[in-house]
């Protein structure tokens, strides 16, 4: 996954605990009315915003271990080829190099 991707999916993440605060609040502070169609409101609210944690929860548990993998992976092949591995990350630093000079 590409950096601008993975950061623009951390935003999102974020922005969206950020909507299951504000809502978890607003549920706190209406916790006093019990109007009727207010009361049935409130309650689904309050399903679909634990339900919306769980979900959350376990995409990030899904990425992370994602993650855990890609780097088990990574790890193997650079134990498995190490001269090559040596050969990528040197023209990486070569090109890194080669255009911080070029700023």
């Amino acid at each position: 996954m590409s950096e601008m991707t993975q950061a623009t999916r951390d935003k999102m993440i974020a922005d969206f605990k950020l909507v299951l605060t504000d809502a978890e609040q607003l549920l706190k502070l209406t916790a006093d009315d019990a109007s009727g169609k207010f009361a049935d409101v409130r309650s689904r609210l309050s399903e679909r915003v634990t339900a919306t944690r769980q979900q959350l929860a376990e995409l990030e548990a899904i990425a992370v271990e994602k993650a855990k993998e890609v780097a088990k992976a990574t790890d193997q092949y650079v134990h498995e080829h190490p001269w090559q591995s040596i050969g990528v990350a040197a023209g990486i630093g070569f090109l890194v190099g080669l255009l911080a000079g070029r700023r």
